[in-house]
């Protein structure tokens, strides 16, 4: 089954997201506009809300399946964190960072579009399947998001500016609270293997790149609470980090070691 008319929906939301980022963007002109700016960010993430729930019914499973699927629900949380974390801090570039790597995983969908079949594997057919996977995509957004924040405290550090710490504060903020789902989404799964094959963890090639995600993570905490490290060495350890959750999340299903990996079906 192919999603119906996915480009024109996509197509809707990243206009959306794209006018609302502009008016933003423009606040400085017009008081109004970045109300109107949110009020359309926030129509596109409902959109995208409700295109994900129909794929949900009409698939009569979760669509937490492949990456594509899991793509969908990537855009809808990194884009729900920008509008949130935009509410409580007004950094204009870091809504519109997230909104821009949300509207990339949709062009993604459109470019690389799949098949989805309504069938599962008997591995997910158990309760700890939905959990498990939901608390990780939402770790990965708070993370993500994240990573734009070292990348700029990297190019602040290079041109000498002096506003690191209000930076760092926000990057402590989301680190915090996605390492708190990283951490519920490794317990999940230790759960849901130990149900599914008898063992809770066997050092597969998806659970050792997730154990060395949530390791660099702890790092920087670490780092962070205990001043051990200087704010431009906790800068490139989070940037890093970063890396290390793309290829946990999607680049290890391409190593050879993954073949056999109980994780395969993620994969498209």
């Amino acid at each position: 089954m192919v999603l119906t008319h996915f480009p024109q929906h996509a197509i809707v939301i990243l206009s959306l997201w794209t006018i609302g980022i502009l008016l933003i963007i423009s606040g400085k002109y017009n008081k109004t506009y970045p109300k109107i700016g949110q009020a359309l960010l926030i129509s596109g993430i409902i959109w995208l809300s409700i295109l994900l729930t129909n794929l949900w019914i009409s698939l009569e499973r979760p669509p937490l399946r492949t990456l594509g699927e899991t793509r969908l629900w990537y855009s809808t949380f990194l884009a729900v964190v920008g509008i949130l974390f935009y509410w409580r801090w007004k950094y204009y570039w870091f809504v519109a960072y997230c909104f821009f790597m949300a509207g990339l995983f949709l062009i993604l969908n459109i470019i690389f579009p799949e098949n989805f079949n309504k069938s599962l594997m008997p591995a997910l057919h158990s309760p700890w399947f939905v959990p498990h996977v939901i608390v990780y995509i939402i770790a990965y957004a708070l993370l993500g998001a994240s990573s734009i924040i070292a990348f700029k405290q990297i190019f602040d550090n290079y041109l000498n500016k002096n506003n690191r710490f209000n930076l760092l504060k926000l990057a402590d903020n989301l680190v915090y609270i996605g390492f708190a789902f990283l951490t519920l989404g490794l317990l999940f799964g230790a759960l849901w293997a130990k149900e599914a094959w008898g063992h809770y963890w066997t050092w597969d090639p998806k659970e050792t790149w997730a154990f060395l995600t949530w390791a660099v993570y702890l790092i920087y905490i670490h780092s962070r609470i205990g001043n051990s490290f200087r704010e431009k060495t906790a800068s490139w350890i989070l940037a890093f980090g970063f890396v290390i959750l793309l290829m946990c999340w999607f680049g290890v299903n391409y190593l050879p070691s993954a073949t056999n990996s109980v994780h395969t079906y993620s994969q498209q």
